[in-house]
């Protein structure tokens, strides 16, 4: 690691130290809840299945009744999804649909392929084992069980879940309040004129892209003017209206560089530069009650670090109890030759032989590696890569949740 710069892992460590989930919990409509983060875990008051159903279409049989094909049963009832049927005599069988309660005294259901219709009476042509395509009450969930544990995302299948134990309202942590603003002279919005030396802000929409994807309250306070007193004035109103202020640009120590000193002057610094690649110079302190962390200007660089360091801290303070992302161990189509003395993050591509293509350049200015790649490898420090290798691979789809 370089001298004076913190690991990947310490400035994690540093960071999620600091993380507090947002204490607010409100109950949201089931029919609502996806995405946002259970705040306590839920219990079903009830089984299910309710009642002993049938898995199948076909009839509901005594297994004493049908002891050898062909036999001849008289169909004593029909019994529909929804409604409950009457005790089932011996001698006879069932019509029953899916879902539909088993009648008491039938222990088999026989699909109906298996069976024909004559007049009033079902001929049973194969010999059904007792239980057959029975679900049994409470096989799914049982009374009492724990559905879901506090700290989840909700996933559609889980609020289909909460649903099916009729659950009408999920307790969820409110959304996070997260502030953006961006630093640099240089910068012009698309649609305005783009005078020579200047560059479009790409780095605002990438960030408020991402601060979506992780369903966050997002207040952008836009471009701020490269003076002390600009980037003060703007911390100060953030910090008063939101949890978590994220910026991008400015972080470094040149001249125009003023977010450093401002987040001294307004409140403290905790941490500053990273021993990582893309995105050396990373910023984490408190500006009054918010938690800030101010990104490197570079658009690879901030998109990165946002992946890498933002993320958890969001994730954390959203309530989620499991906050790192699943590697997955995949193989280099590539050679990287020369690695950096700092741990790297490197926008690679699956491709159609089950490996990891490399974008032919690594520069942390071109933003076209981002939109090309599907995700990143993960690669220690001083370690080259050779063609074969396996390599640590963070996929966007992991990422992005």
């Amino acid at each position: 690691m370089n001298k004076g710069l913190l690991s990947v892992d310490e400035a994690l460590e540093v960071l999620l130290a600091g993380a507090r989930p947002v204490a607010e919990v409100e109950q949201v409509p089931t029919l609502e809840a996806t995405d946002r983060v259970l705040a306590r875990a839920q219990v079903s008051t009830m089984d299910v299945p309710p009642l002993d159903n049938s898995a199948m279409d076909g009839y509901a049989v005594r297994t004493a009744d049908v002891k050898a094909p062909d036999a001849r049963l008289k169909v004593s009832q029909r019994i529909m999804a929804g409604a409950v049927g009457k005790p089932l005599e011996p001698g006879t069988a069932a019509r029953i649909f899916t879902g539909a309660p088993i009648p008491a005294g039938a222990d088999a259901i026989v699909m109906q392929e298996f069976c024909a219709v004559d007049g009033e009476h079902v001929v049973v042509k194969k010999v059904p084992e007792r239980e057959a395509w029975i679900r049994r009450r409470a096989s799914d969930i049982a009374k009492g069980a724990q559905i879901l544990s506090a700290g989840i995302r909700l996933r559609p299948q889980d609020t289909g879940l909460a649903a099916s134990v009729g659950i009408k309202a999920l307790p969820v942590h409110r959304r996070v309040r997260l502030g953006l603003f961006f630093t640099g002279d240089e910068l012009v919005m698309p649609g305005d004129p783009l005078p020579p030396g200047r560059i479009y802000n790409s780095n605002r929409f990438t960030l408020n892209g991402l601060a979506q994807v992780f369903g966050c309250e997002v207040r952008d306070y836009g471009i701020v003017p490269d003076s002390l007193e600009a980037t003060r004035a703007v911390l100060k109103r953030a910090a008063a209206e939101c949890d978590i202020i994220v910026t991008s640009g400015g972080v470094s120590v040149g001249d125009a560089d003023f977010v450093k000193p401002a987040v001294e002057a307004e409140g403290s610094l905790l941490m500053w530069k990273i021993a990582m690649k893309p995105g050396r110079p990373l910023a984490f302190g408190k500006v009054g009650k918010a938690a800030f962390i101010g990104l490197p200007g570079n658009p690879v660089s901030s998109f990165v670090t946002f992946l890498i360091f933002v993320r958890p801290f969001l994730l954390k303070t959203q309530g989620i109890a499991e906050v790192a992302p699943r590697a997955i161990a995949a193989r280099a189509d590539f050679d990287w030759a020369e690695p950096d003395t700092r741990r790297e993050f490197l926008r690679v591509k699956w491709n159609a032989r089950g490996g990891l293509d490399l974008f032919p350049t690594q520069d942390s200015a071109v933003l076209t590696s981002t939109a090309w790649a599907d995700g990143l490898v993960d690669n220690p420090p001083n370690h080259a890569i050779r063609k074969g290798d396996l390599v640590r691979y963070l996929p966007f789809s992991e990422l992005y949740w």
